[in-house]
């Protein structure tokens, strides 16, 4: 039973990284005092104890999808991402039909109320499609594509047993009232594959829109002219933009120019990883359709980009590296970052008295050595 770290070196909400025992009892942090323990694990001098990693934005890993509907399969994501340092996140879906969203849906349903035990914990579900623009649809398969539509939405949700926490669309495509629906039922609206012009954005984002996904990444670019999807959720405080970090997604000139327009405490750290992440080169599935995986990229036969391999450590890096951020400022983006936005603060996101001890251990170089969640080791380093 695992019972808390003896005189490490934590990043404690509050304090930055101190030298601090932290207590563990019934899943939750009990004490954070400057007293020794030995009968709680103590670590080397050179690794760091910081909150648990959300990743809001993953569709699988390691040959298993959030839209393939068994239960091994999102439990196969959890126990795998948990070596990345995740303790908890979204089972995301894709566009498919609404027959097949909706098996996924009850799967994930089941897979949240009745099993949730081993690796990270799903928190719940994010609905990617199939509300989103046909010129944005990236690799979402365009046949499949509706506009918003909040009678099929409350269908997905009833079948989801209200698991679902957050709902990309595009707002130009008859999206208000279900904004407007997301926003009285707290799910967070996320703006995504979307052709929405800057007046058309900024709208939603007045009606309750509060995420971008995987910003730069299919939506309205800008244009001096007509500042489009990007430009207003740039420039609106009230919106949290979500960032692949694979160094393929985005390059490294617009990774700062979004840092300076939004700023750390606005930016959240996604992989939008798909089943062939831990897994080699080669030829995989992403919602049904056939992705070509050579490296850190993966993409559809046409070239398209189709969600990405990235360990959300590695992106964590790649941001530290390229970004001149505090190593604790990186950590913030996929840890209180995502859980402000999720509306889950209180009870995840930073390590504080009361919070749930979910804790990853790192070194400077952002590996993992050991992935702690609610008081329970789910991966440790070989």
């Amino acid at each position: 039973m695992f019972k808390g770290f003896n005189n490490v070196n934590v990043y404690v909400e509050g304090l930055g990284i101190v030298k601090k025992s932290v207590h563990v009892e019934d899943g939750k942090i009990s004490a954070i005092n400057d007293e020794k323990d030995d009968t709680l694990l103590s670590l080397d001098d050179d690794l760091i104890v910081v909150p648990g990693f959300i990743d809001k934005h993953v569709h699988g890993a390691n040959h298993s999808d959030g839209m393939y509907p068994t239960i091994k399969d999102i439990e196969n994501i959890a126990t795998t991402i948990a070596s990345e340092g995740v303790t908890s996140f979204l089972i995301t879906t894709m566009t498919q039909t609404v027959e097949n969203i909706t098996k996924a849906l009850e799967n994930a349903k089941d897979y949240i109320n009745n099993h949730n035990t081993e690796g990270a914990r799903a928190l719940g579900v994010h609905l990617e499609g199939p509300f989103i623009s046909k010129k944005y649809k990236g690799a979402q398969p365009e046949e499949c594509i509706i506009p918003c539509d909040v009678d099929l939405f409350k269908e997905f949700q009833k079948a989801s047993g209200d698991t679902i926490k957050q709902v990309t669309l595009a707002y130009e495509e008859n999206g208000k009232e279900l904004v407007r629906y997301l926003k009285s039922q707290n799910i967070v609206a996320s703006l995504g594959h979307t052709d929405a012009t800057a007046e058309q954005a900024l709208e939603g984002i007045k009606e309750g829109i509060t995420s971008a996904t995987h910003t730069y990444n299919a939506m309205r670019p800008i244009h001096h002219r007509e500042a489009g999807t990007l430009g207003a959720v740039m420039i609106s405080d009230e919106v949290y933009c979500e960032l692949i970090s694979d160094l393929v997604h985005v390059s490294v000139p617009a990774i700062k120019l979004l840092f300076k327009a939004k700023g750390k405490e606005k930016i959240i750290a996604v992989t939008d990883a798909m089943e062939s992440k831990h897994l080699p080169s080669g030829k995989y599935q992403l919602g049904g359709q056939e992705v070509y995986v050579e490296g850190n990229e993966a993409r559809l036969a046409d070239g398209t980009l189709a969600g990405s391999t990235l360990f959300m450590n590695h992106g964590l890096k790649n941001l530290y590296e390229v970004t001149g951020l505090k190593f604790e400022e990186v950590i913030d983006l996929a840890t209180k970052n995502p859980a402000k936005n999720l509306n889950i603060y209180d009870t995840k996101g930073s390590i504080n008295l009361g919070k749930d001890a979910d804790f990853v251990v790192v070194d400077k170089d952002f590996n993992v050595y050991m992935t702690i969640r609610e008081g329970k080791v789910i991966y440790k380093r070989k």
